[in-house]
Order: C-alpha cells, then structure tokens, then sequence
C-alpha cells in the first residue's frame, strides 16, 4: 500500500517539480551548449526513423560528465571482450552528451535519457526495446525500473554510491523507497561497508555485490598523458615553472587556492580547473579581483609580453581535465575546502602526481581517509596549511613516497572493472 501511495505521491509531484525546475534548466542548457544537440530526445521525440536504431543494446544511463567518462570506461572494456556488443549510452546533460559523443565510439549512441514521465519511458522503451539496464552511480528512476520490470529488462545499478547525507535521508523513508530499489537485479557495491546500506534500503542481499570502484580501478584506465600542444601553452608561462593544478574548484575556492599558491610558491604556475566550465567570467573576475592575470584556455594569447608574473592559467574547456593532470607537480583536489563533498582524486593518483586535499571529501570515503591514514596525501585544513603543505609536496623525495603509498591504497580496487563486466553478463543468462 506504502508503494501504491509513494508512486501516485511521485506521479503527482513530478510535473510541478519539472514546472518549478524549468527555467534553471534552461539557463544551464544555454551556458553548456544544450541546444542543438538532439535535446529533445529528453522528451523521448527523435528525428530519426526507428528501423535506424541499435535495437536489444544494452543501455547504460550516466547523467553528468563524470558519470559518462565512466560509462565509456565500462563500454570500452565490454567492447574488448564482445566486441560485436552494441550500446545506448543515455546522458542527463548536455556536458555528459558531449563528452560522450567526443569519444566517438562506433558501437555506442549518444542520447539524453528521457525525463521520468509515463509516455517518454514507454516512447523511449519502445524505441529502443533495451536488452539490459545499466545504471551508473546513483540514477534510480521509479517509472524507468517500473516499465523495465514489467518488460522484463535486467536492470542493474553499478559503482553504486550513497553520500552520507542521502544515506540518511533515505534511511527516514525506507519504508516508502525499499519497493524501488528492490527493483533492482543486481546491484555492484564500491566497499563491503556499503553492503548494509543497500540492504537497509531493500535489496536483496543475494543481489548486492562487491566489486570495487569502476572509478578507482586502476586497470583499463587510460592513464593521464601529457599532449605536446599543452605543454607549449605552459612554457609561454616561463621555462621550469612548476605547475600547481587545482582540480574541479567549486564557488569562492579559485582565488582562495591561488592565493596559497602564490604564498607558498611564488615561483609555481597555478593552473585552476573549475567543476563547471560555465564559471569561466566569474571564475576570471574572482581571480582578478585577488590581483592575478588571468589567460583562459579557451581564448589563449601569449603570457610572455606582460612580464607579469602573477598569471593564472584557467583551463575553461571540457573533459581535458584528467590529461592536464599529468602537467602537474601537485595536484590540489577542488570542492574539498570551501564546499562539500570533494572531488575524485583518482586520476592525480594515476597520473603520480603529490595529492592535497581539504577536510571535505564526504562523496569519496572511505578512500580519503585511507589515503591520508597511509601518508598518500597530504589534508590541509585551512590557508595556512594548504601553502604548508604544497611546500612539502613539492619536495621531490616526499612526493615519490607520497604517489607510492597513495598508488597502494587504490589498488585495492584494481579488477574492479572486470567484476562488474562479469556480474552484467551473469543478468542476461538469469531468470528474472
């Protein structure tokens, strides 16, 4: 009755909560460059005949651009092992469309994922007829896993994960959200601690299975690699300038870092890569502001006739950050200092580069604890520890143990891929 009452509470909010989300929406979609791209596909309407799509692909849904950079990990190792697979690849922004349809894989179609309303799931179902469900992250869509069931489609959310916060909120409302997520077949856990979480929130605990983190397994990863034309722009900066790069800044944190870089290391480059690359004018207008010269990588001109030596490289472009990485000296982890929740570490950790992070990273435990607990990163709580502590990173013999230890911790999660691809497969060959 509970479920009855839930989804008619769902079907009833959902319009007002699309009415009252409208007009965000549309701002976001103008300052990311959504239109134009097929966005109607998010209302389930194509321009292009049915007989034209991959029908009985598998479809896996990611929302934003971190999501989607793992979805094209998971894809491209399904792809070794049955190369003759064909894939959906469903989006819900259009910075996750665009770096999917960048990569420009033959076998997958970039969509958008439809909003959760009756008529586009069954449009889209219909469409497509999806042999399989693959949900990354966090996307459980009530009307989505309703219709798959129904259908008999496998659904499975994998790398899942579950802030503290959300944890907590769901937890008030098991009662009403276990009849979704039993829903699910399988669900692929990042931790074995997580376990209780998911069965609290009713999985089935045959159903839940650790795997590791798709994000963190260091294996099938395309590791950060430097590109020649970067390494021009950073030399117009001045030769042998160490480059101190802060990754996927959040709110007022750009000029703050860049002020404990100058302190530190007045000698150092600091090259600021914003979450969203929309902030660019009020990123630029921070930094000048706190007295920097500012070049954007999407408008650069040569620093070198400014004399100036109070620059700030920001890189205001998309899905360049995990290769920028390997120009580092030190990598500054964003969103942990000023804000919440904090920002993958993983690709500085593949990349070997010394690893900062703020006391802020609640979306990434327990890794950051295990890197800070076994000397893999440095935690700086405030400005004066941050300019501390990229003075010690970028001693050389602190950063070699420093990328050692924290390239151990993340081990743990190496074959993860693998383990997932392994519980897919096991779905299509299992009774519902």
């Amino acid at each position: 009755m509970r479920w009855f009452t839930a989804l008619l509470i769902y079907r009833l909010l959902l319009p007002l909560l699309f009415i009252a989300a409208f007009p965000g929406w549309i701002v976001k979609m103008l300052r990311r460059g959504g239109f134009g791209t097929r966005l109607g596909e998010r209302l389930a309407l194509y321009t292009t005949p049915s007989d034209f799509e991959p029908h009985a692909a598998v479809h896996v849904h990611a929302v934003s651009v971190g999501e989607s950079l793992l979805a094209l990990k998971l894809i491209r190792e399904w792809l070794v092992r049955e190369p003759e697979r064909r894939f959906v690849l469903a989006t819900g922004t259009a910075t996750g469309h665009a770096v999917a349809s960048a990569a420009g894989i033959p076998e997958v179609r970039v969509t958008y994922a439809p909003l959760d309303f009756p008529s586009m799931i069954s449009r889209y179902l219909n469409r497509f007829q999806p042999s399989q469900l693959v949900l990354i992250e966090g996307e459980a869509w009530p009307l989505l896993l309703l219709a798959c069931r129904k259908r008999n489609i496998p659904a499975a959310l994998v790398n899942a994960r579950m802030s503290p916060r959300s944890a907590r909120r769901y937890r008030k409302f098991a009662a009403w959200v276990r009849p979704l997520f039993a829903l699910l077949d399988a669900v692929a856990i990042q931790e074995p601690e997580d376990a209780d979480i998911w069965q609290n929130l009713g999985v089935d605990p045959r159903r839940i299975h650790n795997t590791g983190s798709l994000k963190f397994d260091p294996g099938g990863t395309t590791r950060p690699a430097r590109r020649p034309e970067f390494q021009q722009m950073l030399d117009s900066f001045g030769n042998y300038r160490p480059v101190i790069l802060a990754a996927s800044t959040h709110g007022d944190e750009d000029a703050w870092i860049a002020s404990a870089i100058r302190r530190a290391a007045p000698a150092a480059l600091p090259v600021i890569v914003p979450r969203h690359a929309e902030r660019r004018a009020e990123v630029k207008g921070e930094l000048e502001r706190a007295g920097f010269e500012v070049v954007l990588r999407t408008q650069f001109h040569d620093p070198a006739a400014t004399g100036n030596r109070h620059h700030v490289f920001l890189i205001d472009s998309t899905g360049e950050l995990r290769d920028w990485t390997a120009h580092a000296a030190v990598v500054i982890i964003g969103k942990s200092f000023l804000a919440t929740g904090g920002q993958n570490p993983a690709e500085a950790i593949l990349a070997n580069k010394p690893l900062i992070i703020g006391p802020h990273m609640e979306n990434f435990e327990p890794l950051a604890s295990r890197l800070t607990a076994a000397h893999g990163c440095i935690l700086a709580l405030d400005e004066t520890s941050l300019a501390s502590a990229i003075i010690t990173a970028l001693d050389s013999k602190t950063a070699e143990a420093m990328t050692r230890n924290a390239a151990h911790v993340l081990a743990r999660h190496d074959g993860a891929t693998q383990r997932i691809l392994a519980l897919l497969n096991s779905l299509h060959h299992s009774p519902k």
